[in-house]
């Protein structure tokens, strides 16, 4: 029989220790030939990227030796850190940023000397013997000059620019004759989810690009993932219905190849990102999401037909296609990890090549999410995750209501999915009810969702979190009196906000949170520089609204207690803001905890900061909650309790 305890101290066999040793970050997928590529941020290696292959029947192998870290810095969030063309593997190593190549059989030579150029996302031009890339430009002492780049494979320079005069530029695709590239562009103060411009160009003998002439998109439509077809036609995702849909160019216009109130496409936070692939010239394999669950699925072209393949996930990203029907993507659903799977269109087979973690444990101890639409301000609706406790070893006593975690993403244009996360899991398994919001403004929802937050950063989210929050209380399936809010970066923001300026919470934990919007504007990296700029406000035009929204400058009205987790080398958020936060609720009076963790950037990897971090919070909340956790935790003091 199930024992009897308290919420919040139910004893729970998902652990730190069993999150950070069995739990690899996955991204960026890759076909060559018919070997399957990817990367893997490992905890227990202090974050490092490992680049790992597969190949049909075998196991999986590291392809780099181990001092290599396979990560870029352009934008600081990176990705398109890596490509394989016929065996040959060109990256990007971490602690030089430097360009390198690997041969088959060989071992990594550097291709670029210059230190201060940083490199992502990477096409092979096979006609002029280099690569086409992005070049991040760190060397000017001011802001950083971002261009598109050929680097020769023989290293004999840093490369050629080839287009510039752009803030951003991402996705440098040539066609399959290798006469034309095509590639993306956006500036300052767009973000590439607000507008970005579609280029083509012709490639000249000697390398040098003709005119490019604008084929789609513009300071309000957002264009997604140009890719060749095999026949040399130009496919896209646009937003200008209002969704992220495909679209190809069809004698100069785009054409939709299937309208629908779904989005194709995602936010371009990192290079590389992919949703769809080519089986051959006439059908695509694609992902779409509707009502936060995503779909894969079959679209052929010509007849414009969509066909929903009946594969067991709920999240897919990273799609991309060989030969043979082969595909390859990452995925998960509520009951399995993100992984890295290969799916057969010809056999319909399906086989996992790495999954994030190996689930150990019998399903019982799983809380499976489900989706809620809940009321929020002027009469709109929002969206969340809801996860109940769960844990088949313990009941509550029956007069006792389950303490709320309230989750707000990061971004804060991005979203959750419903993905067996372990971390989530640590919490509903030791008796805490979780809400995953995604909030006005979140990706998945069409365009004006998205945009709910322009301008209102710091009132829309904090109104959903809070709404949410209360509609779980008045169904009566939490205790009002114990809602924590929980988020990190953008999300640390909204938490902050939350807990200064509203009244719904009763405990708080900021990771990595913004605490000063103006002090965010004045010196985060060049990606982010305008990006409040459409959330907030122009910058100093509208100081006011700035410090208006900041929880900084009203901590007089803070009174629920707080803990701070801070990575001391973070460069999007400095940790003198989480500093700052810290000495004012002190001095307030107010129960709060600063922890700082050397080392760690905007996120953190080491799996010794990824345990302590969550013992953290469990014992700051066990403190403020009145429970004893069944984990043994090393205290910390709490200022002011």
């Amino acid at each position: 029989m199930p024992e009897i305890a308290p919420y919040g101290s139910w004893k729970s066999p998902i652990t730190p220790e069993l999150i950070t040793a069995q739990t690899i970050g996955l991204a960026q997928v890759t076909i060559d030939g018919r070997d399957v590529y990817w990367l893997e941020s490992r905890p227990l290696e202090g974050g490092r990227n490992v680049l790992m292959k597969r190949a049909p029947g075998g196991e999986p192998v590291e392809c780099l030796p181990k001092e290599f870290n396979v990560r870029t810095r352009v934008h600081e969030y990176g990705g398109g850190a890596y490509a394989v063309f016929d065996g040959v593997i060109y990256f990007v190593n971490f602690a030089d940023q430097r360009l390198y190549v690997q041969p088959p059989e060989g071992v990594p030579r550097a291709l670029t000397v210059t230190e201060g150029f940083y490199y992502a996302d990477f096409v092979l031009d096979w006609l002029h013997h280099r690569l086409i890339c992005v070049r991040e430009d760190h060397t000017t002492g001011a802001e950083p000059v971002n261009t598109l780049v050929a680097i020769p494979l023989d290293g004999a320079n840093d490369g050629q620019v080839l287009v510039s005069g752009h803030d951003f530029f991402s996705t440098p695709r040539l066609s399959p004759d290798g006469k034309t590239l095509c590639y993306l562009s956006w500036d300052h103060p767009n973000m590439p989810w607000d507008g970005t411009v579609l280029w083509m160009a012709d490639v000249c003998a000697d390398g040098t690009l003709g005119e490019p002439r604008q084929v789609a998109g513009g300071m309000a439509e957002s264009i997604f993932q140009p890719e060749w077809s095999p026949e040399g036609v130009l496919h896209f995702v646009s937003d200008r219905s209002g969704w992220w849909n495909l679209y190809r160019l069809t004698q100069d216009q785009p054409e939709a190849l299937y309208p629908a109130d779904a989005e194709f496409g995602m936010p371009q936070w990192v290079f590389g990102m992919r949703t769809y692939a080519f089986l051959n010239a006439r059908e695509i394999v694609c992902a779409f999401t509707q009502n936060g669950l995503w779909t894969l699925a079959h679209l052929q072209t010509e007849r414009k037909t969509l066909t929903p393949l009946r594969l067991p996930f709920t999240a897919f990203s990273a799609v991309c296609a060989g030969g043979q029907g082969e595909v390859a993507f990452l995925a998960g659903s509520p009951t399995q990890p993100l992984g890295v799977w290969r799916w057969n269109a010809v056999t319909n087979a399906l086989e996992a090549l790495k999954r994030s973690f190996e689930p150990t444990l019998p399903d019982g101890y799983f809380s499976v999410p489900r989706p809620v639409e809940f009321p929020t301000e002027n009469r709109l609706t929002a969206h969340a995750l809801f996860y109940p406790p769960t844990n088949p070893d313990f009941v509550a006593p029956e007069s006792e209501l389950p303490p709320l975690l309230v989750l707000s993403h990061g971004g804060p244009t991005a979203a959750t999915n419903a993905v067996l996360n372990y971390r989530i899991q640590y919490w509903t398994s030791r008796g805490f009810a979780v809400l995953d919001v995604n909030y006005g403004g979140s990706t998945g929802y069409g365009r004006a969702y998205r945009e709910r937050l322009k301008g209102n950063w710091g009132v829309v989210d904090v109104d959903d979190c809070c709404n949410g929050a209360r509609w779980l209380a008045a169904q009566g399936l939490v205790d009002a009196k114990r809602m924590a809010i929980a988020g990190g970066s953008a999300g640390g923001f909204t938490t902050l906000a939350a807990l200064v300026f509203r009244n719904v919470f009763t405990a708080g934990a900021s990771h990595y949170g913004v605490s000063d919007l103006e002090a965010l504007a004045r010196e985060t990296h060049k990606f982010e520089s305008r990006y409040l700029d459409s959330l907030v406000g122009p910058y100093p035009a509208c100081q006011s609204l700035y410090i208006e929204r900041s929880p900084i400058h009203h901590t007089d009205q803070l009174k629920t207690p707080i803990l701070l987790l801070q990575g001391d080398s973070d460069l999007v958020v400095p940790p003198n803001q989480s500093e700052m936060m810290f000495t004012a609720a002190k001095r307030r009076g107010v129960p709060t905890a600063y922890l700082v963790f050397a080392g760690e950037q905007h996120g953190f990897r080491k799996a010794e900061t990824i345990r302590r971090a969550l013992e953290a919070e469990l014992y700051f909340y066990s403190r403020i909650f009145g429970f004893t956790p069944a984990d043994e935790i090393e205290p910390f003091e709490i200022v002011n309790l």
